[in-house]
């Protein structure tokens, strides 16, 4: 049985890590390379690259990890219970 809370949290520092580790990818190598046109399409507001931008698109993969977490624990935990007791 997973733990929401930790499951939630875990995941939401691992999508926000992730944001920062492509930011750094994008600026650390040339424009052809860049993944700003991904990120300006899946984080609503995040234009490259303000502080702003940053915040903005640091706070929204923190929240796209907590909604995996929110929807994915339960789930699991439902058909583990159903299927593994």
């Amino acid at each position: 049985m997973l733990n929401l809370k930790v499951v939630t949290w875990a995941l939401g520092i691992s999508t926000a890590f992730s944001f920062v580790f492509c930011v750094a990818y994008g600026l650390a190598t040339p424009e052809s390379l860049h993944m700003h046109a991904f990120l300006e399409q899946v984080l609503p507001g995040f234009k490259w690259l303000s502080w702003s931008a940053f915040v903005i698109g640091l706070v929204e993969s923190f929240l796209y990890g907590v909604y995996a977490g929110l929807v994915y624990v339960p789930v699991y935990n439902f058909l583990q219970r159903r299927w593994c007791a």
